[in-house]
């Protein structure tokens, strides 16, 4: 016997068993559009386009446009949204796949959201993959089992109800705001228009405007999306819609699995679960209102929309990943092309939205256009704001106090111990921390760039550069005062409850900030105490009355520590939380005053003293026509390692002789590349990506508004040659990035 004849000897019953070879099932494609266009869930950027399969006839029924399914893609499954069914496709019809299963028989992603993904992706350079990535949440089947969704259609009495609410709240604000009108037939209209709205101080009455608008789109039975900074202001905002009438979308009594309510919250901190169940009621038409953090902005509403945005300059509206897009661009995309409204409400008015009020040099583009400006009445500003005074060296030498220079001069202890016997009085301190800042020595203004304007930083060897450009500086002189010496400014916020509480003995304090111990407080009483809080951290105040609902006194310390913010928004973002600090404050008619201590750049003072940020928005754009800064040019930034991003600047046409390579400002000709400034390696376990990403850089491009979009595409492309050639490096870009340094 040979070893071909031996046969492994086995046991009775546990022989391995022989399995016939099936013969395959033979398919047949679909009668009609037997094709399918799949966006697949592959981040890669060169592969962002839609791939053929072929649908059988089993499948065809579910596997409409928007819904998910499973294919064969290489040598793995993955997940796909149909995007499209077709009749014939241009890949031969050898190389292509069946569609190996519907994974759910919803359209989960509806036509109009597809269109306005498609539009996303081309506005900010990314895919659509990316885009799906971000607004769709995953899947869970189970949910899908339990929601059973129909539109829900309004009763007669319920848009009485609505009408009446809308009629009574536009009354109070005809009253306060100019143009408001306008604001209200664009509501009940059907064709796109933009707002920029700056509300007018006080401890809800931002939310009181957000909501009436809310009540002005149901009412005409149009959707409402809300993108709010954080989930603080969420919570506020449920709040007074739950005043005014309107329900949450939480179970109903006799539960048994079914929801119902008229507005849902989005947000990327939710459980999953309660998510995608928040989701597909938008998506389905049950829920015609949503209110969430930026991944509300991905909402699948339809129809004619209102898209509101608060606060649009805040760092929390840009996405993480690629594409990076920006809130505010997005919601004003998607306002455009569902006919539908688009109002930016802010504390303090950023200089894109001062730059689309002005009609004489704004073009519409992909994200931006003109916006009709609403702006509260003198007398309404007067009434509502608390007494604001700016207590520099200059007013604190005028009333002759003897302790100019302190922290918290003698003329401020003596108003906030008077206010802290009727209730509680805020301390608005600068975030914690310690940063590092360059300032003259002699005027104390910050040193800034000859060339670009950008904040100077010290390196370790004792050099000074520019952090936007790049730029070595030498022999350096103050514009302002001509002194040729510097000095190091830091700045931090530490033991600032210790100096108090020997200022005010007795008192109770109340600490809020994200880095203490206790972390944010949510809300106090009404009941006199001293609050100390950073930006954005601020508690509210809780009493029975409304006029028990605000703090009696407010005071903003270290004011000075706003002239050597480095951020090319840092004047915006400053008078933002100064504003948003101030309007928890009583108005003057019930004896509420602020006060601004510290020296500080006069026309953000008199922006905040006045409440007029569309001051400080105009000298804002007037410094960035001559350096050549958004909104004035759109602008981008490519980062990584300096091989890949220098190669993608001249693939872009960015440098040496390309049709992007300069631009024409008020000032002359300048470069549209500033940098390429080295960055920090991110924080990182892995050393092959240490290897990677070594030697960093990062470069801002800018170029004419009108060739924003040519910008993005040619990013993108250069992106997707870098990622299939396998070129070695780092690279990444972000269009309409909120930082240049």
């Amino acid at each position: 016997m040979t070893y071909e004849d031996a046969e492994q000897l086995a046991l009775d019953g546990l022989a391995p068993r022989k399995r016939r070879k099936r013969k395959p099932v033979a398919k047949k494609p679909a009668s009609e559009h037997p094709i399918a266009q799949v966006v697949l869930d592959i981040q890669a950027t060169h592969l962002g386009q839609t791939f053929d399969y072929f649908v059988e006839e089993k499948h065809s029924e579910g596997a409409r446009p928007g819904a998910m399914v499973r294919v064969r893609f290489g040598g793995q499954r993955v997940n796909g949204i149909v995007w499209n069914r077709v009749d014939a496709s241009a890949t031969p019809e050898s190389s292509m796949r069946y569609i190996e299963r519907v994974l759910s028989d919803r359209v989960i992603v509806p036509r109009s959201m597809r269109d306005d993904i498609t539009r996303i992706a081309d506005a900010f350079g990314g895919t659509r993959a990316n885009i799906l990535r971000l607004a769709v949440p995953p899947r869970i089947a189970k949910v899908e089992a339990e929601v059973r969704i129909g539109k829900r259609g309004k009763s007669a009495a319920e848009t009485e109800r609505l009408a009446a609410v809308e009629e009574e709240a536009y009354g109070q604000l005809q009253r306060q705001y100019g143009n408001i009108n306008m604001l209200r037939d664009a509501l009940q209209g059907r064709r796109f228009q933009s707002f920029v709205f700056d509300p007018l101080p006080g401890a809800d009455h931002w939310r009181r405007c957000a909501a009436w608008m809310v009540v002005a789109a149901l009412a005409q039975d149009r959707p409402a999306v809300l993108v709010l900074p954080t989930m603080r202001e969420i919570a506020d905002m449920v709040e007074t819609l739950r005043s005014v009438g309107l329900r949450p979308f939480t179970p109903t009594q006799a539960s048994n699995g079914r929801y119902d309510g008229d507005f849902a919250i989005l947000n990327a901190q939710m459980a999953p679960a309660e998510r995608y169940r928040a989701y597909l009621a938008v998506g389905g038409g049950q829920v015609r209102c949503v209110l969430g953090t930026r991944a509300a902005m991905y909402a699948p509403v339809e129809g004619n929309a209102l898209f509101l945005i608060l606060d649009d300059v805040c760092y929390q509206d840009a996405d993480g990943m690629m594409p990076y897009a920006n809130a505010r661009g997005v919601l004003r995309l998607r306002a455009q092309s569902h006919d539908g409204v688009f109002v930016a409400m802010a504390n303090a008015r950023s200089a894109q939205s001062q730059w689309e009020t002005d009609s004489t040099h704004v073009g519409d583009t992909q994200v931006s256009g003109f916006s009709t400006p609403i702006h509260a009445l003198p007398a309404a500003t007067k009434e509502m704001s608390p007494w604001i005074r700016w207590l520099n060296r200059e007013e604190l030498a005028r009333i002759a106090d003897p302790t100019i220079g302190a922290r918290v001069p003698h003329t401020a202890v003596r108003i906030l111990s008077k206010a802290l016997q009727t209730g509680p009085v805020l301390l608005s301190i600068p975030q914690d921390g310690i940063s590092e800042a360059l300032s003259c020595s002699k005027c104390h203004r910050q040193a800034r760039c000859a060339r670009c304007t950008g904040p100077l930083e010290r390196l370790n060897d004792g050099t000074i550069r520019c952090r936007w450009c790049g730029a070595a500086t030498v022999r350096w002189s103050c514009p302002a005062c001509h002194n040729e010496r510097m000095r190091v400014v830091r700045v931090g916020a530490a033991g600032t409850a210790a100096e108090l509480a020997g200022l005010f003995r007795g008192v109770p304090m109340v600490l809020s900030t994200p880095n203490q111990p206790r972390g944010i407080v949510p809300d106090v009483g009404f009941v006199p105490q001293l609050v100390i809080a950073t930006p954005g951290a601020e508690p509210r105040v809780r009493g029975v009355t409304p006029a028990q609902c605000e703090y009696r006194a407010v005071a903003i310390l270290d004011a000075w520590t706003s002239l050597y913010a480095s951020g090319i928004d840092a004047d915006v973002d400053t008078l933002t939380g100064w504003m948003r600090a101030v309007s928890l404050c009583a108005p003057r008619t019930r004896g509420g005053q602020a006060l601004l201590i510290g020296e500080s750049d006069p026309v953000l003072a008199q922006s905040l003293m006045l409440w007029n940020s569309p001051m400080l928005a105009q000298a804002e754009l007037e410094d960035r026509t001559q350096t050549g800064l958004p909104p004035i040019f759109a602008a981008a930034c490519v980062w990584g390692r300096r091989d890949a991003v220098t190669t993608t600047l001249r693939r872009i046409g960015a440098l040496a002789d390309g049709d992007m390579a300069s631009i024409d400002t008020v000032a002359g000709t300048m470069p549209s590349v500033l940098g390429p400034v080295p960055i920090p390696q991110p924080r990182t376990i892995d050393m092959r990506e240490l290897e990677v990403t070594a030697d960093r850089v990062k470069a801002i491009v800018r170029v004419p508004q009108g060739r924003r979009g040519e910008l993005a595409s040619r990013l993108r492309s250069a992106s997707a040659r870098h990622m299939a050639s396998r070129e070695p490096g780092e690279l990444r870009f972000q269009m309409d990035p909120k930082e240049r340094i």
